[in-house]
């Protein structure tokens, strides 16, 4: 029996692989990494979470919110009977769908231009992200204060434009008061969508225009072919953060118009501060909030089924 070139009995009992316990501290070791980081979230996050969310099925009191009995799904029953959630449902479409589509339009116009080379382009990018840096609170009140009618300009400038046949304020218009939370929201949210956008032209390589304006494509043909399927994951993933986002927005609403007038802006975040806050019904307003988290987590999913077919695409 040869022992010289490893086959032999000797061979046979030499070790293979880590110990086990060399194995379990290399799968520990970057969990406990994160372990400080992990609690935080289960403190921070998902405690108050389940804590709010079990709220939807008790009777909370104010001065002794674990004392509430169960009451099942009271609460659910009374809110698929709810006028006034339904109204602010719909305002919520209304409020997120104008929104996001607007800060896209023209963060991709922005992003477009930034992504020029000219003179005082650095300039030009500190400008159209500063609004971004504004409290939204203070944005608020400064919109407010220029849709009055007696010290703002804007409804004189829409007087003008022939927008409104008198300086009045819109705010205090049913038909028209949703327009000033959306146009200061807009403002608002441009450079998230100006920021995201240019960061993706910025990725995309210019040989491809190149060689596509070789080939005789022309600007749109160049757009269409190659920025945009490039832009369409990025724009998958801030189209859905800002819906998310939108959707759960109130401060500005609260700030401009309180809800009013009539309930013409109230949307389901800003009901849900109203049935809280003001009239102390915390078990009916986790309610509505577990209804809208059910709604923006279906949206969410489907939207990130749609980025990963975009990618897959690609």
């Amino acid at each position: 029996m040869s022992y010289a070139h490893g086959t032999g009995p000797v061979a046979a009992r030499k070790p293979t692989g880590k110990p086990a316990m060399r194995r379990f501290a290399d799968w520990a070791e970057p969990w406990l990494y994160s372990a400080p980081v992990l609690v935080l979230i289960v403190a921070v996050m998902l405690v108050p979470l389940v804590l709010g969310l079990s709220y939807a099925f008790r009777d909370v009191q104010l001065l002794n919110p674990f004392s509430g009995g169960f009451v099942g799904l009271k609460h659910l029953e009374a809110l698929s009977q709810d006028a006034a959630f339904y109204r602010a449902l719909k305002n919520t479409l209304w409020w997120t769908g104008a929104s996001v589509f607007l800060q896209f339009f023209f963060g991709l116009i922005l992003a477009l231009l930034l992504d020029k080379p000219f003179a005082g382009r650095g300039l030009a990018q500190a400008l159209v992200f500063l609004p971004w840096a504004v409290p939204t609170f203070l944005a608020g009140l400064n919109w407010a204060w220029l849709f009055n009618p007696v010290i703002g300009p804007l409804p004189h400038w829409m007087v003008s434009l022939g927008l409104l046949s008198a300086p009045n304020n819109i705010l205090a218009d049913p038909q028209l008061a949703m327009w000033g939370p959306i146009i200061a929201n807009v403002w608002w949210g441009i450079p998230f969508f100006a920021i995201t956008l240019l960061a993706a032209l910025q990725a995309i390589p210019r040989d491809l225009y190149e060689a596509a304006e070789i080939d005789g494509a022309n600007p749109l043909q160049r757009f269409t072919s190659i920025t945009l399927p490039f832009l369409a994951p990025t724009i998958a993933i801030t189209i859905l953060l800002r819906t998310v986002w939108i959707a759960n927005f109130a401060d500005l609403i609260i700030v401009m118009t309180n809800g009013g007038p009539a309930d013409r802006t109230q949307i389901v975040a800003s009901y849900i501060f109203t049935q809280a806050f003001r009239r102390l019904d915390f078990g009916y307003a986790s309610a509505i909030a577990l209804v809208l988290l059910v709604l923006l987590l279906a949206y969410s999913m489907l939207i990130v089924l749609l980025r990963q077919r975009l990618i897959e695409k690609d």
